[in-house]
């Protein structure tokens, strides 16, 4: 039986769906005001591999994902600039030629990473009349309050707001900043706005709606719970989100539909933990900000990214390192090439009742892994046996490729992308060889190794390797 960590317990549970064979999945998508970068790559290919755990233990999973186009500010806490609005001053577009632009970046760099597109995505501003019928709804279980700036909620009549995923309301940071502007007329300092008004610092907001309470826009936290109710019903399976969201945007997210409800809103909450690069949180201002194409310019697959994300346990922080990531390539380029040269092996041998039971072994050894709280690195470890073990090659490709149902690579003869740069250098170094030009092209020998790239020559040929990072 799947178990998995449910973080409003924080226990491991066994994993027991509401109407089986059905399971259904609300995932908190992307703000689309900048770029996806590799940290968000992590927390979406986790989601990908349970839901692809899922319909390999035998569920039938109706995922739904949001896309943030509206009422994010800069704070998880109501204050700062609105996330798209900022995004629309620095590139010079609209807000919405920003939501749109980053909206296909950011799925376009989840097709890199092979994640399967949710059943469902839903665009907060495609949702505004269901986001204030959930208001209407709240404010009439006496849950939340008119002001001239905004409505909002009133956590101290929500019973254990505080004590949501265990966190301690002074955990809860509100106007961590001098300079920022947490409401006025907050009746407590964690109360969380469900309808921003058109007024004061929002006055000239370019996204704005008509709603019973003026003109304005909805808040971050509530689009979450009306559109995951809407695809899936009040009570669901599995929340997914980061762990930025454990102290905020989850239990805001549970307060406002379990106010106008009266029932839980899901059953499981599963949270990725950060990624770190080279032991630092990822940041523009440290030049240690990636994105998924950055790493395809330095000469690296984006399945060897893959890779290392399941490498590591999503509960626990995984630390990126171009090094790390050279030792995943050249892991996943093995599995690749071996994958590949089992699959062009057509003959089957004759099983014996030993390696029947060796087969079903190993099955068994991945389905506990998987099982175990999505234990991927175990996984992994699992399919490595098969390759080492003395089963049939046919028999092995099977396994493998059951295996990959999960794993999601995408196996190719070639994963490796030079970049342009070092290819053009490799082609002007073979055509100064061919004129006898040994000198000038070992001088290009020389840089193209610096750039952290190897060139081997092969008869009138060259081939180009990975050997660092740039």
């Amino acid at each position: 039986m799947l178990k998995l960590y449910n973080s409003l317990t924080r226990k491991i549970e066994p994993f027991k769906p509401i109407n089986p064979p059905t399971v259904g999945i609300y995932t908190c998508g992307q703000t689309v005001y900048d770029y996806t970068h590799i940290g968000h790559g992590r927390k979406y290919v986790n989601d990908d591999v349970l839901r692809r755990t899922l319909s390999y233990l035998g569920y039938q999973v109706t995922h739904v994902q949001n896309v943030t186009d509206v009422g994010h500010l800069v704070s998880d806490a109501d204050s700062g600039e609105d996330k798209l609005e900022k995004g629309a001053q620095k590139t010079g577009k609209t807000v919405w030629e920003v939501a749109q632009y980053f909206t296909d970046h950011f799925y376009h760099s989840l097709d890199k990473l092979n994640v399967f597109r949710p059943t469902v995505i839903c665009r907060a501003t495609d949702h505004i009349q269901e986001q204030i019928d959930l208001i209407k709804k709240i404010i009439d279980k006496g849950y939340g309050y008119d002001t001239s700036e905004a409505v909002y909620f009133d956590t101290a009549k929500f019973k254990n707001y505080s004590r949501l995923f265990s966190q301690k309301l002074e955990e809860k940071k509100v106007a961590v900043r001098k300079e920022v502007k947490t409401g006025e007329y907050k009746r407590n300092p964690a109360d969380f706005v469900l309808w921003f008004k058109r007024v004061g610092r929002f006055k000239d907001h370019t996204m704005h709606w008509v709603s019973p309470w003026g003109d304005g826009f909805p808040g971050w936290h509530i689009e979450c719970s009306a559109m995951s109710m809407k695809y899936l019903g009040e009570t669901f399976d599995i929340h997914t989100g980061g762990q930025d969201h454990l102290t905020i945007h989850h239990p805001n997210e549970i307060a406002q539909a379990e106010a106008a409800t009266g029932k839980p809103l899901a059953k499981y909450w599963v949270h990725s933990a950060f990624l770190l690069v080279e032991g630092k949180k990822m940041s523009k201002s440290l030049g240690n900000y990636y994105r998924v194409e950055d790493v395809e310019k330095k000469g690296f697959s984006s399945m060897a990214l893959r890779y290392l994300y399941l490498t590591c346990h999503y509960r626990k922080q995984l630390n990126f390192t171009w090094d790390s990531l050279k030792a995943s390539q050249e892991a996943y380029q093995s599995l690749s090439s071996q994958y590949l040269s089992l699959s062009r092996q057509k003959e089957r041998s004759e099983l014996s009742v030993e390696k029947l039971q060796k087969i079903d072994n190993y099955n068994q050894k991945f389905r506990q892994a998987l099982e175990d709280d999505l234990n991927f690195p175990q996984a992994l470890s699992v399919a490595w046996e098969v390759l080492k073990s003395n089963i049939p090659s046919s028999d092995k490709y099977d396994l493998l490729n059951s295996f990959n149902e999960i794993f999601g690579f995408q196996f190719t003869e070639e994963i490796i992308t030079i970049p342009q740069e070092i290819q053009d250098l490799a082609k002007k170094r073979s055509a100064l060889r061919k004129k006898g030009k040994f000198a000038e092209a070992d001088k290009l020998r020389v840089e193209i190794e610096k750039k952290g790239y190897l060139i081997e020559d092969q008869d009138s040929n060259y081939r180009l390797k990975v050997i660092k990072a740039s």
